[in-house]
């Protein structure tokens, strides 16, 4: 995918050259004409792309907009920027006076890094308070490029965008509230599922323990689900390296256990909150099964203490010191779960 190509090369060259572009305008040069091309826009074309676009707001002329993009002689997208170091919150309100002028659709709050994309979806031609799509150039996932391909010269769909932009911004509120009811369950949440399945008053003490069962559920839900993908993927996995010859070897003296895996499928399902799956990584070695970070020995996330009579979670402190802790079984591991991810915490600090 050629649009996906050309917007890791541009991540990697922010990587590579941030440190040095200090102000508003060579932030404009080194990354947000490169995006704009990148969409197919032709930058050099000041028909197409225009610098500097007027928006004149009532009384106040002369008012400009960095760029605006141009199709069949009207503007369909006007761009904002700001220098990569500037958060992008405090120049909001300035967008929507430039909106209502231009009558545009759509409008891109931008430092280069993180790209706002704004349309007119609670009011007609009132921008939007809240964005519809919203990313980090450097952190892309592939769901995130399909939206943006929508904004490319030649798939550009008002009406098509419009549409996708109604269900893209609720979906992204809606996962927010989400993630915090999964994280600290609301007291109307609580007593939505309480109410399905207990019988007798909701008191204030039952609600109490729904408050801790509900969030219980949910997470070992979510595990379920992780484990599930786990399994499919290992017997692929394994599936695969049965059709294939293995070359004659000395025989290894670790031995992975389907309790460690499990083990792992869990310690997954409690740092994806935090972290994306493809992050957290496994090795096995005689003395212990280690979770790490990145797969580097020098982030430890966990180590599981299984193969003796008695079983232990080892978990690091932010001196990287180990605390073995016993537990009766795996699922033990969900009552540390906010010391594991306390050391993730601990990792995104240093």
């Amino acid at each position: 995918m050629q649009l996906q190509t050309q917007l890791k090369a541009l991540a990697e060259k922010i990587g590579k050259l941030k440190d040095q572009i200090t102000t508003e305008e060579s932030t404009k040069h080194a990354f947000v004409l490169p995006f704009i091309n990148a969409l197919g826009y032709d930058t050099f074309n000041p028909i197409e792309v225009v610098p500097e676009f007027t928006a004149d707001i009532g009384l106040k002329k002369g008012e400009k907009v960095d760029y605006a993009i141009f199709q069949d002689g009207q503007p369909i997208l006007i761009i904002e920027c700001k220098s990569w170091k500037e958060k992008l919150d405090a120049h909001n309100s300035q967008l929507i006076r430039y909106f209502h002028a231009s009558k545009t659709r759509f409008a891109l709050l931008t430092n280069g890094i993180e790209y706002r994309f704004y349309t007119d979806l609670e009011a007609t031609n009132k921008m939007d308070e809240k964005p519809f799509l919203e990313f980090d150039i450097t952190t892309l996932k592939e769901g995130t490029v399909h939206e943006i391909t929508k904004f490319h010269k030649s798939n550009f769909d008002v009406e098509k965008i419009v549409d996708n932009a109604s269900a893209l911004k609720y979906t992204k509120e809606l996962k927010k509230l989400i993630l915090a009811e999964l994280q600290s369950p609301s007291l109307p949440f609580v007593k939505l599922f309480a109410g399905k399945v207990h019988t007798g008053r909701l008191t204030e003490k039952v609600l109490g323990e729904f408050t801790d069962l509900v969030g219980r559920a949910f997470t070992q839900t979510l595990s379920d689900r992780v484990n599930d993908r786990l399994n499919a993927a290992l017997n692929k996995e394994a599936e695969q390296q049965q059709e294939e010859v293995p070359e004659p070897q000395e025989r290894s003296k670790v031995v992975t256990t389907e309790e460690e895996l499990e083990g792992f499928r869990i310690v997954v399902a409690i740092l994806r909150r935090k972290l994306p799956v493809a992050r957290i990584a496994y090795r096995d070695t005689q003395s212990y099964f280690g979770i790490l970070l990145d797969d580097n020995n020098r982030k430890p996330l966990c180590r599981l203490h299984l193969n003796g009579r008695k079983k232990y979670l080892g978990v690091f402190e932010k001196d990287k010191n180990e605390t073995k802790h016993a537990i009766e079984s795996i699922d033990s591991i969900y009552e540390f779960a906010e010391a594991l991810l306390q050391t993730v915490a601990d990792y995104e600090q240093d």
